[in-house]
């Protein structure tokens, strides 16, 4: 089974080597349709500390690293202006 790749923004990047990267899901209300946006916070592992806040980036699946970081930082996307 492939692993799971998220694509979202960093959000905090004040612990060392782990960065919190929030990822926006969107689904159709089941009864009225609309879109509605839910966001959900990872806490990913960044080996060289090279993420900032704001950046776009993709987290990938891993084994566990710490008590709740399950996830990789894969690569940096964009970069925050």
């Amino acid at each position: 089974m492939p692993k799971k790749e998220k694509q979202g923004i960093v959000v905090s990047s004040k612990m060392d080597k782990t960065v919190v990267v929030r990822v926006a899901d969107y689904e159709p209300h089941p009864k009225y349709k609309k879109i509605i946006e839910s966001n959900k916070n990872y806490k990913a592992h960044d080996e060289n500390n090279i993420c900032s806040e704001g950046d776009t980036v993709r987290i990938i699946e891993s084994k566990p690293i710490s008590g709740d970081k399950r996830w990789s930082v894969l690569e940096i996307v964009e970069k925050a202006r």
